[in-house]
C-alpha cells in the first residue's frame, strides 16, 4: 500500500510558540498532496489543544497564521478534545495515515507520537524517544559530545537556579565566556526545547545576559548558554529513510541570514534572508556532511525524515542540531534540497507518508493474551 491507496490526515497549529509556521507548513503539504489526487483531511489544533477539522480541499490562500485562531470562521468543524479526537481517528473505516506537520512541543517531542502509538495509528516521521531527543538541544549535545561529534561548548541554566542564585550563574557564565576557545564573548542564549528561533538571543557583553534568559525562560525551564562562532555558515542536510543503511541524503544547503544571526524574522521575512540549495563546498566538507549527518541520523534512532544543521566557520565544522519534523514553508531548505534526487516538493511528502506506512507494517501486531506473560 502506497501514499497514493490511503487517505491523509495533515495535522497542523499546535498548542506552541511555533503555531503559526506549522500553520504554513502544514498547508503547503495538504496542498501539495491534493494536488497529486490525494485525499486529505487538514486538522488544525489550536492553542488550547483542541482539534478542528477544517473544510474539504481547504487551502491557505495566503491567509497569515492568525486567520486560525478562530477555526470555525474558516468553517471547520469541532472543536473536540484530545481523547475524543483520537478515537474518532482510531475508528475510522478507511484507516488513515497522520502526516504530523507540527513544530516544536506536543508536535515534536514526542508526546503526539507517543498518542498516536498508543491509538494505533501509523504516523510520519520519528519515533517517540528519537522525537524527544532530538527536540531537546541539551540532551542532544550529551549525546553528540559522548558520541565524539563536534558540537560547540554549552552551559544549561535552570530557571530555579537563577531564581535562587543570579549572581552565581552570572559569574559562571563569565567565566565561561572568558575561556571560550573562539576568543569570542559573545553567548547564544536559547530555550533547550523549542525551534524557529524562538527566544533565541545574542548577547554581546555581559549586560545583555539577564535579558537573554529572561527571553528563554519565557519558553522552557531550561535554557542553553553556547558560545558563538563568528562567521559561521549556516549549511543544513536533508535525510529521508527508515533503514540507517539505506539513507537518502541531500545538500547541504545554505542559508544566508539579512540579520545578525538567523533570528525568527529572518527566517519567515519573505526577502529577508536568502538561501541557496546547493553550497559551495569541497568535496571533502560535503563528504564529512554527509556522514555526520548519518552519524546523528542513526545515533538519535530518527526515522522517515529530518534535518541536521551545521556551523561552519573556515576548516572547523560544528553540528548546530537535528530537527525531526523540519519546515515545508515556502523558504524552508528541506523539501527542496531532494531535487538532486529527482524529488519534487509533492514527491518528498508522498515518499514521507510511503515511509511512515513501510515503518509501521514493520512493527509487531499481535497482541498479548495471558497467556503470553512470563507467569
Amino acid at each position: 500500500m502506497t501514499s497514493l491507496d490511503r487517505p491523509v490526515v495533515v495535522l497542523l497549529g499546535g498548542p506552541s510558540a511555533e503555531h503559526d509556521v506549522s500553520i504554513v507548513s502544514g498547508t503547503a503539504i495538504a496542498e501539495a498532496l491534493l494536488d497529486t489526487g490525494a485525499t486529505v483531511d487538514q486538522v488544525v489544533i489550536d492553542l488550547d489543544g483542541r482539534w478542528w477539522g477544517l473544510p474539504p480541499e481547504h487551502r491557505r490562500s495566503g491567509r497569515p497564521g492568525a486567520a486560525y485562531d478562530d477555526p470555525a470562521a474558516l468553517g471547520a468543524q469541532g472543536p473536540l478534545a484530545l481523547g475524543d479526537a483520537l478515537t474518532a481517528l482510531a475508528t475510522r473505516t478507511d484507516a488513515p495515515v497522520v502526516f504530523i506537520a507540527l513544530h516544536g512541543p506536543f508536535g515534536e517531542d514526542g508526546t503526539i507520537q507517543a498518542v498516536l502509538q498508543a491509538a494505533g495509528l501509523p504516523y510520519t516521521g520519528s519515533g517517540v524517544a528519537a522525537s524527544a531527543l532530538g527536540m531537546d538541544k541539551a540532551l542532544f549535545k550529551r549525546m553528540c559530545r559522548g558520541l565524539g561529534l563536534p558540537v560547540v561548548d554549552w552551559r544549561e541554566i535552570r530557571s530555579d537556579h537563577w531564581a535562587r542564585d543570579p549572581d552565581g550563574i552570572r559569574a559562571e557564565i563569565a567565566a565561561f565566556a572568558a575561556g571560550a576557545a573562539t576568543g569570542d564573548p559573545r553567548l547564544m542564549i536559547k530555550p533547550a526545547r523549542l525551534g524557529s528561533s524562538v527566544g533565541m538571543t545574542l548577547v554581546h557583553e555581559p549586560g545583555e545576559l539577564d535579558a537573554g534568559l529572561t527571553e528563554a525562560f519565557r519558553h522552557d525551564d531550561v535554557a542553553l548558554v553556547e558560545t558563538y562562532l563568528a562567521g559561521a555558515r549556516d549549511l543544513e542536510v536533508a535525510v529521508m529513510g527508515n533503514d540507517p543503511s539505506r539513507l537518502e541524503i541531500f545538500g547541504p544547503g545554505e542559508i544566508v541570514s539579512g540579520h545578525e544571526f538567523y533570528d525568527y524574522a529572518a527566517k519567515y521575512t519573505p526577502g529577508l534572508s536568502r538561501t541557496s540549495t546547493r553550497a559551495e563546498v569541497s568535496d571533502a566538507q560535503r563528504a564529512l556532511l554527509h556522514k555526520l549527518s548519518r552519524d546523528v541520523y542513526r545515533a538519535v534512532g530518527a526515522e522517515g525524515f529530518a534535518r541536521i544543521d551545521f556551523l561552519v566557520a573556515g576548516e572547523r565544522l560544528v553540528i548546530s542540531e537535528i530537527n525531526t519534523i523540519p519546515g515545508f514553508t515556502p523558504i524552508s531548505l528541506f523539501p527542496t534540497m531532494p531535487a538532486e534526487g529527482g524529488y519534487a516538493f509533492a514527491d518528498v511528502c508522498r515518499h514521507i507518508i510511503d515511509l511512515a506506512l513501510e515503518r509501521h507494517a514493520a512493527r509487531p501486531t499481535t497482541a498479548l493474551r495471558p497467556a503470553d506473560l512470563p507467569r
